[in-house]
């Protein structure tokens, strides 16, 4: 049974878009506050002052506020992090959306009066997951933006409420797993800095570098935005409880224009309209807000070429029409669609795309007739004429800055004015689910009119005088006495002191916040409460760090002589050359483990996909098994595993940075932990001192740029829908990008394309620095090896640990390898 009302939840980087988002509509809004800890960090986002000025808009318009964490924490950030949450829920937080297992735990129980919802980042994408997030105690889960409307009706038949990507732009990786950003710098996508490497141009090369797919499909990995206005009562039956408009990073205008276009749709939907943009004037509003082409293909499972925004990243607009004629001083356009006075046009020759400009439409306009516009230089016929930017979606938006409120609740209005007894006036909000808050003024004692008598309709006129008030009436109820008599300003007065006592009602869930919210800790004592928990979890208390530098040595070479050398080997072959090499414990991708498994060797740990969505389970499902170890590459598949018994080694897709998330999935039932590339040595240490299981890492190898659910091969042009058959799965293909790196590209049995980095991973000269750290195993990932360069490396990093336990030199770093951010933090 799907939800009778879908909430719409807007974004909003600045105070002025917050404004936006409640004026076009919004049932939430979702903001940052302050620019430390969410995914939009280069966002203004909205300081302590704005936020709570926009939390009480909100609230007083009916509407909940939603504060984003959703980023990934480092250990020594959580206490900041904590007081970040502090403030948002002293000043009006309705809930947090959070990526971080860590801080999603710690913020559950030190805030119960906010709802915790999981972020998209946090990569869940099956009814399995959902359910452990519900079972978790999170309010809320955003699915991933890949999934079709069948797999959002089963994620949401779990009971959990489900958010779903309605409009908006689409990350082409999987959200939480896209390492691309850090890989090309400092900067970070899952900790709020993506560089939009996306955006810029990739194209596809065969080995020998010849050029594969049309020349002007430039930007491989730039899909179109999102648009789901055509399947609002899909999502509605489908039992979506919220849907989010994405753009944090927009103009108020955007904001305005995208929020109330899918307001009037919901609303005539609720009203029964069988198509609630029959004119098309609302897609208009889309797309002359900004946009890359739209697509729904993802909700309508597919993930073809028809979603990708191949020739272009930037805003595509409205194509209006086509030039006439040109002159150099003038265009002469046919026009297909209406333009407006001041609406920004640009004017894009086909063939010479690169020489585009823009003009301002100098007068109004109507579809099917010409408009004369200037121009700085001529183009020829039937260039494309495109509406980039709405002077009426700005003039829209100035209008609404300027409001003290910037939308007004209805109200249904109650006036008694019975003689011998106080005047008094009621106002109650309402809604299409029902009544809201209420409240009552009470005014004089109501007398015999002394000249002119009351009529019913001064009454109601004067009370319903609302003016710069937040609230509308939109009914009006009056119980008039025959031969009373009263003042205006009486009346005026009452409903005043009506509006402010409902103002304070509606405060008032928020107003003891102040003193009653938990405080957060400081650092000293956050480390001695994550120390104490994991005393109670484990029955010891919080590893020592060796201080004296004999004891460090000490420390380092027996660490050296207990580490464990192992290999995720892609092959038989590779499995057995890296067990003969001295590999302790050696994984394979599951499916190849699936479908060769009689060929490997006995004991191989299979490690499982960092994307489980419903359709993969009959794969997935039969890896896992009571007593056995396995990788995980999200929480479903943990989930799975500790329901069969299983002992899941958390991969380094679950980014595991901080001791709270150590903790949160060790209760989980991870019983092993893979840290991301993303940390360095100094920051691995506090993860490992906090695990009661064992840490590994990578110390040489291909690193995933991205994952994806759209092929990268399809860029070809020569896709046959069948990846079993695909010959171009069975070839080495490559992206190359602006900084002129070929990034190799595979796609598996599934139509998933991973993007790896031309520079492999090379920590086997720094094993001294990892073992400090508390790293006990030591993985070759040999993804993109043969059988040789697996026995290479394996045998690489045993004589690593040779060294270090006899305090000889280590191996030399290998020509072309990188050290990643081992000693290099991300931002």
């Amino acid at each position: 049974m799907g939800h009778r009302f879908l909430e719409l939840l807007a974004p909003a980087g600045t105070r002025d878009a917050f404004w936006a988002a409640l004026a076009g509509g919004a049932d939430a809004v979702y903001c940052g506050l302050g620019n430390d800890f969410n995914a939009r960090r280069g966002a203004d986002n909205l300081d302590d002052d704005a936020f709570a000025l926009c939390c009480r808009a909100a609230h007083v318009a009916g509407a909940r506020v939603f504060v984003t964490f959703n980023v990934v924490i480092q250990d020594d950030e959580m206490p900041r992090a904590l007081a970040s949450v502090a403030r948002a829920v002293r000043l009006g937080a309705d809930a947090l959306i959070v990526q971080d297992w860590g801080l999603a735990a710690e913020a559950r129980r030190r805030w119960p009066e906010v709802e915790v919802h999981v972020s998209t980042q946090a990569n869940v994408h099956d009814p399995r997951g959902v359910a452990w997030c519900g079972a978790a105690g999170y309010e809320r889960v955003t699915l991933s933006r890949e999934l079709s409307l069948a797999e959002v009706a089963a994620c949401c038949a779990t009971g959990v409420e489900c958010e779903v990507f309605g409009h908006g732009a689409l990350c082409f990786c999987y959200s939480g797993l896209c390492q691309m950003s850090s890989l090309r710098g400092p900067r970070s996508a899952n900790r709020g800095l993506c560089a939009q490497p996306c955006r810029l141009p990739h194209t596809l090369e065969d080995a020998s570098g010849t050029r594969l797919g049309p020349a002007a499909w430039e930007r491989g990995l730039c899909p179109k935005d999102a648009l789901s206005l055509d399947h609002l009562a899909a999502l509605m039956g489908a039992g979506a409880g919220s849907l989010k408009v994405e753009g944090r990073m927009k103009a108020p205008e955007y904001v305005l224009s995208v929020v109330s276009a899918y307001r009037e749709a919901l609303d005539a939907l609720y009203d029964g309209a069988a198509a609630p943009d029959g004119d098309g004037t609302l897609h208009r509003r889309l797309k002359r807000a900004f946009n890359r082409d739209f697509t729904d293909a993802y909700l309508m499972g597919r993930s073809g070429n028809g979603m990708m925004s191949y020739e272009r990243s930037n805003n595509r607009g409205e194509t209006v029409g086509a030039v006439r004629s040109c002159s150099a001083a003038e265009a002469v356009v046919d026009l297909d669609a209406p333009v407006g006075r001041g609406d920004l046009l640009e004017l894009r020759p086909v063939d010479a795309p690169e020489t585009f400009f823009c003009v301002t439409a100098p007068a109004d306009a109507a579809a099917g007739t010409r408009l004369r516009c200037p121009v700085r230089r001529p183009v020829p016929a039937g260039t494309p004429v495109r509406v980039l930017r709405s002077q009426a979606a700005l003039d829209a938006v100035s209008a609404v800055e300027g409001r003290p409120w910037p939308r007004r609740r209805p109200v249904a209005v109650r006036v008694r004015c019975v003689l011998g007894e106080p005047l008094t006036v009621r106002l109650t909000c309402v809604g299409r689910d029902g009544d809201g808050p209420s409240a009552e003024a009470v005014g004089p004692v109501v007398e015999a009119a002394r000249t002119k008598e009351l009529v019913r309709g001064d009454v109601a006129a004067h009370v319903g005088r609302m003016g710069e008030s937040p609230f509308e009436p939109v009914s009006m109820e009056v119980e008039l006495s025959a031969g009373c008599g009263m003042g205006f300003s009486t009346l005026h007065r009452v409903r005043a002191d009506a509006v402010d006592a409902l103002v304070a009602a509606i405060e008032a869930p928020y107003a003891g916040r102040a003193s009653t919210a938990a405080a957060p800790p400081a650092w000293e004592a956050w480390c001695e409460e994550c120390g104490a928990r994991r005393a109670d979890r484990v029955g010891e208390t919080r590893r020592a760090v060796p201080r004296d530098a004999r004891d460090r040595e000490a420390a380092v070479r027996a660490a050296a002589l207990d580490a464990e050398v192992c290999c995720l080997a892609p092959t038989p072959e590779a499995a057995v050359a890296a067990l003969a090499a001295g590999a302790a414990r050696v994984y394979v991708p599951g499916d190849e483990l699936a479908a060769r498994g009689d060929a490997f060797p006995a004991g191989c740990i299979p490690v499982l996909d960092e994307v489980c969505r419903e359709a993969d389970h009959a794969r997935v499902d039969p890896l896992v098994a009571p007593g056995v170890a396995v990788a995980v590459g999200n929480v479903s598949e943990l989930a799975l595993a500790a329901a069969r018994g299983a002992a899941p080694e958390v991969r380094g897709c679950i980014p595991v940075h901080n001791r709270s998330c150590v903790e949160a999935l060790e209760e989980a039932g991870a019983a092993g932990f893979w840290l991301s590339p993303e940390l360095t040595c100094a920051q691995m240490a506090p993860v490992c001192r906090a695990a009661s299981v064992p840490v590994g890492a990578t110390v040489h190898g291909a690193v995933r740029a991205m994952t994806s659910e759209h092929c990268v091969l399809q860029m070809a042009d020569a896709c046959i829908h069948d990846c079993d058959r695909c010959r171009l799965r069975t070839r080495d293909l490559y992206l190359r990008n602006i900084d002129d790196r070929r990034l190799l590209v595979r796609t598996d049995r599934q139509g998933r394309s991973r993007i790896w980095w031309d520079e492999p991973l090379d920590a086997v000269p720094k094993v001294r620095e990892l073992l400090l750290a508390g790293v006990t195993r030591l993985l070759v990932d040999a993804t993109l090896l043969d059988a040789d360069g697996a026995v290479r490396q394996v045998r690489r990093t045993a004589e690593a640990l040779s060294a270090v336990a006899e305090g000889r030199p280590l191996p030399a770093p290998e020509p072309g390898g990188t050290l990643g951010h081992l000693f290099s933090k991300v931002d």
